[in-house]
Formats: C-alpha cells, structure tokens, sequence
C-alpha cells in the first residue's frame, strides 16, 4: 500500500480534510474540509487489478458531489437569518433538515445508502476499510451537531432494517461488510441522540473489528462466502478465530462486539425507547443470523475438508498479527469481566 509515495501524499490529504472538518467552527470551512477529503480519496479508489474500480470512483465522486452541493446549499440558506430581518425560523429549520439529510448520504445511511454496496464492491479491501471507517468520522461529527429526534429515530430504523434484511442473500463478503456498516451505522446514531462519548466508543470499536476481519481478508485475497470454506483447515486455530470475529462483530456475547451494543440499550433503556430499542434488537439478530450462516459449516465436526487445500502458504508474522487483534476482539470482553468479579 506505501510502495507509491503518492499514496501517502493523498492518505494524508485524507486525514488532513477529516481534521479540518472536525475541528472548523464555522459549517463553511466543515464544508471545504469534507471537499478535500473526497478530492484525496478518489485517486486512491483506483487500481489496475480491480476493473469496477473506476466504475465505483466514479459513482463515489458523483454521489459525494451531489451531497457536498445540497450542502452547500442548505449552508448558503441557513446563514440568510443574519441578513434578513422578519422572520424565517421555518426556512432555517428546513435548511437544518437539509444539511442533515445531506449528511447522511455522505456518510452512507439510510435511506441514503443506495450507493455504498455497488461503490463497495468495487474497492480492494483497503480501500473499503477506509470507507467503512475513517470517511465516516467527518460526516458523523457534523451529524451529532443536530438533535432532530424523529429524523434520528426514522433513520436510525431504516438503517438497521435495511442493513439486516440487505445482507441475507449476498455472497460477496465486501457487500455482506457493507450492510453489516449500515446496520453499525443505525447504533452509532442511536447512541449519538443521548451520549457524546457513547457513539465515539462505539465507532472505535467498529473501527478495531472491522480492521481485525479485513486483516485476514486481504491477506489471504478472499472476496466471496465459497473462499471462506477453502482457508485455513489446516489450522483450526485460524479457522475459529475468524468466525469468532465476525460473531463479535455481529455482537453475539461474549465476544468484544456485544460491549458497545450493552451500552447502547442501556442508554435507551433508561430514556425510555423501548419500541426503537426493539426494533434495533430484532434486526441485529437478523444480521447476526447471517454471520452464524457462514460459520455453522466451520464450527461443525464432520465438515467435509478438501485436502489439497490442506498447505496452504501462509506468513508467520501476518498470522501472528492476526492472531493478537482476534484475540483482543474475541476474548477481552471475558478478561476484563473475569479480572473485575476477582479484585
């Protein structure tokens, strides 16, 4: 990934963009900040080994600049109160709408989404983790500046029902990971309508899982469900360890996954949203089938195991660095629940 010192000139840029939005005071250079970080992100997404690469740049770019627009826009209309005298408390609460609606296209939530599984597909896994993760920061930042509680609660609930029910008949693993961030992204807003730091928490942890899965999926080039079956049988230990990951990030307990989502229904739980909260719950189930679907034919004993897969080349010391990100993923949350109950 750093052999081309263009690469990190625009990783860079991409960071520098992120900090400029999250700490400009003024919606103006938030704006100017998310421009950089888009116009640094595009000569990234291409590569000669992936043909839908240009096609997913491009849709990136057409997307994030209708959204940058619409904000600009509804950042022009909303800045109008300083100049007009009567009244226009309706127009500026429409432009907050706007500003928000535009928000949530970029960072990709519902009903907003319609173009991240295709763009998805068309990134390596890089790529893809930089979109999951570091492109959402900016964006939800801004997002956590509003308190639009019933436009929290619709997206919230499109979010997780689209991000459940989307990913029960993919086989491409990038897209399964896609509707898996949309269903992410419905808790993270969820956490950020009570508690500042709750959604911080929650992302990094999402950050930490889904660059533990990635690890292993782009070091060993696996895109589709069928290649999962294929890996690693003859090490048991690296076999389970990837299904206990996707487990945690689907947040089946005991694993590390299920910590953030706790403290989410905990936070609802105490202000009252019990119909949201059920409805987050049962569609994170639905999820969490699709996870337990790929590692039912792992866990079980007399899977039938193709022996000329048996040696598989593989690097001690990506093995070994894999091996130390799924165990903090997949065991911490004991650990630290063991080490509590005993001092």
């Amino acid at each position: 990934m750093f052999k081309n010192s263009s690469k990190i000139l625009f990783y860079l840029i991409l960071m520098l963009g992120t900090m400029v939005t999250i700490s400009s005071n003024s919606w103006l250079s938030a704006w100017m900040g998310l421009e950089i970080n888009l116009l640094s992100f595009i000569p990234l997404m291409n590569d000669n080994n992936n043909l839908m690469s240009t096609e997913a740049s491009l849709k990136y770019f057409l997307t994030q600049a209708l959204a940058s627009s619409i904000l600009l826009f509804a950042i022009i209309l909303s800045m109008l109160k300083f100049n007009i005298i009567y009244e226009l408390n309706n127009k500026i609460m429409y432009a907050n709408m706007i500003i928000f609606s535009a928000l949530l296209l970029k960072s990709g939530a519902a009903p907003f989404h319609f173009w991240f599984p295709t763009v998805m597909e068309g990134l390596t896994w890089i790529n893809s983790l930089t979109l999951m993760t570091w492109q959402k920061i900016a964006p939800l930042m801004l997002i956590s500046y509003f308190n639009f509680k019933i436009l929290f609660s619709i997206t919230i609930i499109l979010s997780v029902i689209i991000g459940s029910i989307g990913g029960l008949n993919q086989t491409s693993l990038r897209k399964i990971m896609t509707f898996s961030s949309i269903n992410h992204l419905g808790w993270m807003l969820s956490s950020m309508m009570y508690n500042e730091s709750l959604w911080l928490f929650y992302f990094l942890m999402y950050s930490f899982l889904s660059m533990t899965i990635i690890y292993f999926l782009n070091t060993f080039k696996l895109y589709h469900i069928n290649q999962l079956f294929n890996v690693f049988f003859s090490s048991k230990t690296m076999k389970f360890s990837i299904f206990f990951n996707f487990l945690s990030l689907g947040g089946l307990p005991p694993f590390m996954g299920f910590l953030p989502k706790w403290m989410v229904i905990q936070t609802l739980t105490y202000n009252n949203q019990f119909i949201l909260l059920f409805i987050m719950v049962m569609m994170t189930l639905i999820t969490l089938y699709y996870y337990l679907r790929m590692s039912y034919a792992a866990f079980l004993l007399n899977y039938f195991e193709n022996n000329w897969m048996l040696h598989m080349y593989t690097n001690n010391f990506n093995s070994l660095m894999y091996l130390s990100f799924s165990f903090i993923s997949t065991f911490s949350l004991l650990t630290i629940s063991l080490i509590y109950f005993i001092f």
